[in-house]
This record gives C-alpha cells, sequence and structure tokens, in this order.
C-alpha cells in the first residue's frame, strides 16, 4: 500500500515538473516568450551595439573566443540580478580564466538602458568576488530596439514588455570563437562544471544538448487579470509534493528498518 502511494506521489511530482518544463508563457496577443534555441546557428554580422564608453562596435568582431551571452534589463525586479549573480559566481568558481579561455557578454535588452548605469551594475558585481578577474572580458553592452530584436532573435531570447517591465525567461547561451550557438543553460545557477564544458565544447566548435530545460519567468500570465503574475501556486505545489514525498519516502524505510 505505501508503495503504491510512493509511485503515486512520485507520478504526480514529475507532473508538475513536466509543467513547468519549457512551457512559454502566452500573452494576450499570442506572443510566446521563453528561450527557444537556435543550436549551430552562427551570430549576424550586421549587429550594431553600444559598448561601456558609448561607442558603437560590430557585435560579431568582439568574439574571438568562446563567448558566454546573457541577456538582461537594468531595472529589472525579478530574474535579472540572480541571474547575473549566478554568472558572478560561476565566473568567481570556475578554474578557467576570464579573458583567456572565455569571455562573457551581457546585453540590455531595455533600449532605454545607457552604458554608464551597466557599469555602476557590473562594479557591484565584481566587488563581490573572491577573486581578481579581468573585468575587460564582462562586456556589458546596450543598443537601440531594432538591433536589440535582431540579437534576440537570432539567439532565441523571446520576451515582451508590459507596462514599465519585462517579461523573460533566464538563461545563458555560449557561443564559439567562429560565431556559432553551441550551448544553452537554463536558470539562474551554473555549474563551474557545466561552464567549463560549454566553453570546451565550444572551443571545438562542437555543440551540446540541453540538460536542464526548466524555464524560469519572471512573471506569468494572468488571463482573468489579463497582466503577469508571479506564479507561486505552482512553485508552491510542487514544494509541498516534494515535501510529503521525502515524509513518506523516510515513514516507508524507517518502518522496514524497524521491522528488520
Amino acid at each position: 500500500m505505501r508503495y503504491n502511494v510512493l509511485v503515486l506521489l512520485v507520478s504526480i511530482l514529475i507532473a508538475f515538473n513536466s509543467n513547468a518544463q519549457i512551457n512559454p508563457v502566452v500573452s494576450a496577443d499570442n506572443d510566446q516568450i521563453g528561450i527557444y534555441e537556435h543550436l549551430d546557428e552562427y551570430i549576424r554580422d550586421d549587429i550594431q551595439l553600444v559598448d561601456k564608453d558609448s561607442i558603437l562596435v560590430n557585435l560579431k568582431s568582439l568574439i574571438d573566443k568562446p563567448t558566454v551571452f546573457a541577456f538582461i534589463y537594468y531595472n529589472c525586479p525579478g530574474l535579472c540580478s540572480p541571474l547575473l549573480g549566478g554568472i558572478a559566481e560561476v565566473i568567481d568558481r570556475t578554474e578557467m580564466e576570464l579573458g583567456k579561455d572565455y569571455q562573457v557578454i551581457t546585453i540590455s535588452f531595455n533600449p532605454d538602458d545607457y552604458p554608464t548605469l551597466g557599469e555602476k551594475k557590473k562594479a557591484n558585481y565584481v566587488k563581490g568576488m573572491n577573486n581578481p578577474i579581468n573585468e575587460d572580458h564582462w562586456i556589458w553592452l546596450t543598443g537601440d530596439s531594432l538591433n536589440i530584436e535582431k540579437i534576440t532573435d537570432n539567439l532565441g531570447f523571446k520576451f515582451k514588455k508590459d507596462g514599465k517591465e519585462y517579461v523573460h525567461a533566464a538563461a545563458i547561451m555560449v557561443v564559439s570563437p567562429e560565431g556559432k550557438i553551441t550551448r544553452y543553460l537554463h536558470g539562474t545557477y551554473f555549474l563551474p562544471f557545466d561552464l567549463k564544458m560549454s566553453v570546451v565544447e565550444s572551443a571545438k566548435e562542437v555543440s551540446g544538448p540541453t540538460i536542464n530545460k526548466v524555464l524560469q519567468f519572471c512573471f506569468s500570465y494572468d488571463p482573468d487579470g489579463k497582466k503577469y503574475v508571479f506564479n507561486i501556486t505552482k512553485i508552491s505545489g510542487i514544494l509541498i509534493l516534494g515535501s510529503a514525498l521525502i515524509l513518506l519516502a523516510f515513514l516507508v524505510f524507517k518502518r522496514k528498518k524497524n521491522i528488520s
């Protein structure tokens, strides 16, 4: 009996997690928001963005080594800060050398963002690191709406503006020295081993499959209220079921141990 209940709980938990897998958020006008992987495609050579010195640069010309891309916007109230924190942490923890083995390019998808604000934010994350890094190779870029649309479409990053905020997912993308998209890592926390393997594959121009395809969103769409809200119901359900599963497994194994 307990075994059957255990199996049932596992099945329900898997079902909850399956619903959290790459299910894009659908907005009122049927725009789909999420990450659409474009493995083995190449970065366009006509994308012009603005660097920290307010100089227009060709994005493709910056890619001369394995490059990690991340999309954020500077006043994001949700996932952008955890994503930047996750990037800073994995840079700090990995044995690879930033600037020699790989580089990171952070792009704001808000055309109203400006370079000086990005430099201030970067300085805060760098200051929190334990190890010194070559800051020139954590590149922060801004751009106009046309070029932002080009690069976000190129890398499969779909977002939507909602009032003053944006609805979007969190991930990093790894691009080879030749500009080929080779790996997607979803979420806001990244293991040094995963980053190292992604960079090693990228250096060899080899693309790799995505292991974790669970997307995290800043908001979920509420069709009744016609707005995006934090989906606490799904998260709470997963946590409750997970806790129940752990408790039940503990009781079952404890009983077996007492009987033996």
